[in-house]
């Protein structure tokens, strides 16, 4: 699976290039930071079914993993997931999170919904 560098990935996000960035920690990692455009899609046991029914089955697609650091190895496991799967254009952001904010960007965060009881 080809490596992709933060600047690379800076360029294709700035670029508007079409492409999916998946983000295959779990959905509360996602909840508190995020890199911009990115798809929650934790790794788990029905990664590859919850991929094809909710991002993509076009196997052409770019597709971008990542996790939390070079440290984190669940995302080199969901790129070969997909990979074997038959995707053509599988890449892997090693640096993940982690690198991102190194390199002095900034993450995107969920805010929680606020509930007022009735």
């Amino acid at each position: 699976m080809k490596e992709i560098s933060t600047e690379e990935l800076n360029s294709k996000i700035n670029g508007g290039e079409k492409f999916f960035l998946v983000d295959v920690l779990d959905a509360s990692s996602f909840s508190a930071q995020h890199i911009q455009h990115s798809i929650s899609l934790p790794y788990d046991l029905y990664f590859l079914k919850n991929f094809s029914q909710k991002i993509t089955s076009d196997k052409e697609m770019e597709i971008i993993v990542y996790c939390a650091s070079r440290d984190c190895k669940t995302s080199v496991l969901a790129g070969q997931v997909l990979e074997k799967a038959g995707y053509k254009n599988v890449q892997h952001y090693a640096d993940g999170l982690a690198g991102w904010q190194a390199a002095g960007n900034k993450f995107e965060s969920v805010k929680p919904e606020i509930r007022i009881r009735p």
